[in-house]
């Protein structure tokens, strides 16, 4: 590796092509680590309900009931008043890489909450991620929306996301949902709950 500079003390372990190949596999692997915290930090801070969401999904079949699942049928409302629920839809959109949907939707409700001190913050932090022209993760909503939605985010209220957040709901209630329900992620857990239950 090229403009390495190893500490004397270490150069005389090195002492062939072998050692060298087998320092820098060392080095590399120290660096992806590295680079794999670097990204775990920043996606915490970035969306912070996304870990709580993690955790859930990976202890959901301990804790769901078959009736709460066969509930997430019945709207879009009740799947996501589902802290669960939320989490099996976000791996759902994470599968077909439109988790910024519900990312978005659960950015907005955590907004509404924000004490009046902290909205120009997380306006902001809102704006860049999901609403501006070159966001990370930009919603799919028209040019005259998303133009509103900065003018509002620039004296933040309350309410300024509330439209934007309003269309990707409706998106996602016609486009995401069915499928979901529709999924083998979807069925396969509903129908193993319903074998444990009958069990």
């Amino acid at each position: 590796m090229p403009g390495l500079f190893f500490p004397h003390n270490n150069m005389t372990e090195l002492n062939g092509k072998d050692d060298c190949k087998f320092a820098e596999g060392k080095i590399h692997t120290k660096k992806q680590k590295a680079f794999g915290a670097d990204l775990k930090n920043y996606l915490k801070c970035m969306v912070p309900h996304i870990e709580s969401r993690i955790k859930t999904s990976n202890s959901r079949n301990v804790m769901l009931s078959a009736e709460e699942v066969i509930q997430w049928s019945q709207s879009l409302e009740k799947l996501l008043s589902s802290q669960r629920g939320q989490s099996v839809f976000w791996e759902f959109l994470k599968s077909e890489f439109s988790e910024e949907n519900i990312e978005f939707w659960l950015a907005c409700e955590d907004y509404k909450k924000t004490t009046s001190d902290h909205l120009h913050g997380k306006a902001e932090r809102i704006y860049e991620e999901f609403v501006q022209s070159n966001a990370i993760k930009q919603i799919n909503i028209d040019y005259q929306m998303r133009e509103a939605t900065a003018k509002r985010a620039q004296n933040p209220t309350h309410t300024s996301f509330d439209e934007a957040q309003k269309t990707v709901y409706i998106l996602m209630e016609r486009d995401s949902y069915p499928r979901f329900l529709k999924s083998k992620a979807y069925l396969t857990l509903l129908n193993q709950l319903q074998t444990n239950t009958s069990k």
